[in-house]
């Protein structure tokens, strides 16, 4: 393994959203991720390449309701310097991989703990997804139209910006205290929490008076008409975005807004000069205003769809999307140096490809044995 993380070992509990998220980001700067996969049919299947928070890592399939399989987790945890999970409360615990069984192993480990409630409080216990934690936070309520529901902004503010993002900078601080001290850490990332962090800037406008708590009324919710997207005539939209007056400036001036359009921050006369905006953005199409707002400083963009993001001559001149295997994903990111952009070292695993090879490696006992009585799982083995 290459990277910044190179000679980090993780070992991740197999789950879903955040957690992969974050031991993706650790794969992806280097570090040598064995996911634990469930073993038995459920968890083994064709999806495994089509799962692209897998990539970098390696996995091992393990049925972790038997003791010997635990007992291999423990054993991962003694030489790994993080684990991460993401199961509910308690649930780590009652398997017996919880932080004090694995803290017994090896006591400078890092366990990452990534739920949606946090692991403490009246709601830890129940279920949730992103859109509900986002609820909870008082972020959705800020996001949407004026006048209409508040639209789930895909999982990406929850599950990966407030969640995984959040888990992985836990991760590497818990490092850093643990190459000073030797002491492990357990880390405590929930969703909820990150949302709400994510927000700080937020609370302080409207602490501030420059804030009103409603949607689509703020400067950068959509209730600015220099702020927001337009349709153009191919049914294609525009992103405007001049926020500061000389680029607003020019932005007024290649889109021929008539002079006698409201001032940028006439906020009573906000209605008005969207229409206006609106109306002279629907005279062309979204690659004929692209051409014309080119190289500029007026902040305007095309709404891209995934499959043409990565064709754009920027991304594709900086590398910011790869395509290993044939497969077009965002590239591993940041970058250092001045590198170019790093390709996943491998590919998605499929559960339990690695398993006899990864448990040898990593010095797990009779792993031959686990196999044989269905404790552990290699694919491809009858």
């Amino acid at each position: 393994m290459t990277g910044v993380l190179a000679g980090l070992s993780v070992v991740e509990l197999a789950g879903i959203g955040p957690a992969p998220f974050a031991g993706m980001l650790l794969a992806d700067l280097g570090a040598d991720v064995l996911r634990v996969d469930r073993a038995g049919p459920a968890g083994i299947g064709p999806s495994g390449r089509e799962d692209l928070l897998g990539r970098g890592k390696r996995s091992a399939a393990l049925d972790l309701k038997d003791p010997r399989a635990t007992a291999a987790v423990r054993a991962l945890a003694a030489r790994a310097d993080v684990l991460i999970e993401g199961f509910r409360p308690g649930v780590a615990e009652r398997l017996g991989v919880g932080p004090a069984d694995l803290h017994a192993v090896n006591p400078a480990l890092v366990y990452g703990r990534m739920t949606g409630w946090g692991q403490a409080g009246p709601l830890a216990h129940t279920a949730g997804h992103d859109l509900t934690y986002l609820a909870l936070s008082g972020v959705l309520h800020a996001i949407g139209p004026a006048g209409d529901p508040p639209p789930p902004p895909l999982n990406l503010l929850g599950d990966y910006g407030g969640g995984g993002l959040l888990l992985f900078g836990g991760v590497l601080a818990a490092l850093w205290r643990s190459a000073r001290t030797g002491a492990g850490a357990v880390v405590d990332a929930a969703v909820l929490d990150g949302a709400a962090l994510l927000a700080t800037q937020v609370h302080g406008l409207l602490h501030a008076g420059l804030w009103r708590d409603e949607r689509g009324a703020n400067l950068l919710d959509g209730g600015a008409p220099w702020y927001r997207t337009y349709r153009t005539a191919d049914g294609g939209y525009l992103a405007v975005g001049p926020l500061e007056p000389r680029f607003y400036a020019e932005f007024a001036t290649r889109l021929g807004l008539p002079d006698d359009a409201p001032d940028q921050y006439d906020t009573a006369n906000w209605p008005r000069l969207a229409e206006l905006i609106g109306e002279r953005v629907a005279t062309r199409t979204r690659d004929e205003w692209v051409a014309a707002f080119e190289g500029g400083d007026a902040c305007v963009a095309p709404v891209l769809s995934l499959t043409e993001a990565p064709r754009h001559p920027h991304n594709a001149a900086r590398g910011v999307f790869v395509a290993p295997d044939g497969v077009t994903q965002p590239a591993p990111a940041p970058r250092f140096d001045g590198a170019p952009p790093r390709v996943p070292a491998l590919p998605p695993p499929m559960p339990g490809e690695h398993t006899r090879a990864a448990l040898t490696e990593w010095g797990v006992p009779d792993v031959e044995s686990l196999i044989a009585d269905g404790v552990a799982v290699q694919l491809g083995d009858a």
